[in-house]
């Protein structure tokens, strides 16, 4: 199956048909990381990362676990709740 977002200068495409219920999806524009995923109930969600140490961490992984551990070692580090 293709990876369910692309991106072009003009933003971001993505295809929800593609995308697995609860698995977290990411991309890179324009400086930001773009998460998305597809909840149970087929809601789309999306997130947008400005931080640039976030940013360029993800930039410099090698697959979706590895940005979701980047991601959980942040939520954690700032001890942000839900």
């Amino acid at each position: 199956m293709d990876y369910p977002l692309t991106v072009n200068e003009d933003g971001v495409n993505i295809k929800p048909e593609n995308m697995e219920r609860e698995h977290l999806y990411h991309c890179l524009f324009k400086n930001k990381v773009i998460l998305l995923f597809k909840d149970y109930q087929d809601f789309l969600n999306c997130y947008e990362i400005e931080e640039e140490d976030l940013v360029d961490q993800i930039k410099n992984s090698s697959s979706d676990s590895e940005v979701e551990k980047i991601l959980q070692n942040y939520v954690d580090s700032k001890d942000i709740k839900n």
